[in-house]
């Protein structure tokens, strides 16, 4: 269980810093964040923050003890949103294989929450 609990936080940390440190410039509007997402994904400018901001929210969710099935839906959103960024990104017709690192970020995530269900006393 110790051994569990030690891989469990150890994913859920690198996956929490790696959704934190991609939605910092989006909340803040950073150039190299309209840069990307609006002028090469096409995102409405006001929807860069929002998401920035639903991802703060979900890495809190994550990190925070108890509240299972917030936590659930945070793990939830936080994929859609990985698997959405590897979408527009393929659908614009990206040039660069960028999109192939997208699924490091889907793999920390999919880790964490096996291991989160693992560790989950009762199940949803």
């Amino acid at each position: 269980m110790k051994k569990t609990k030690i891989i469990y936080w150890i994913l859920t940390c690198i996956f929490s810093a790696l959704m934190l440190m991609a939605s910092i410039p989006d909340i803040i509007c950073g150039p190299d964040a309209i840069t990307f997402m609006h002028t090469h994904l096409g995102f409405p400018v006001y929807f860069i923050p929002f998401l920035g901001v639903l991802k703060t929210l979900g890495v809190i969710a994550i990190l925070i003890p108890g509240f299972p099935r917030i936590k659930e839906w945070a793990y939830a959103g936080l994929l859609f949103d990985l698997i959405g960024a590897v979408y527009s990104i393929r659908m614009v017709g990206d040039p660069s294989n960028g999109w192939l690192l997208m699924f490091i970020w889907i793999g920390f995530g999919v880790a964490s929450y096996i291991y989160y269900r693992k560790l989950s006393p009762a199940k949803l």
